[in-house]
């Protein structure tokens, strides 16, 4: 698994730097994002959910509490709440 760190030292910023490219939250030069895109496309760096979910407090999952799982009908609702099944 690639790193910011290993695309930073392919780019030659800082990690911070790489962190604003991805983050968008500060501007920065449209060199500096060249180098960086460019570093993260060389390398296949993707950002790891879990550590997202660490830093931000954030997972993005929904839990859902049964009362009874061998209930049908509330096996039924969690099934239909889901969304489509991509098994069938």
């Amino acid at each position: 698994m690639v790193k910011i760190k290993q695309v930073a030292e392919r780019a030659g910023v800082s990690p911070t730097s790489v962190s604003h490219v991805l983050s968008r939250k500060r501007q920065v030069s449209d060199e500096l994002r060249r180098k960086v895109e460019a570093a993260i496309a060389d390398l296949g760096y993707a950002p790891n959910p879990l550590a997202q979910g660490l830093r931000t407090g954030k997972t993005g999952s929904v839990a859902f509490v049964l009362p009874d799982i061998c209930n049908p009908n509330y096996s039924e609702m969690a099934r239909a709440s889901s969304g489509p099944n991509p098994l069938g």
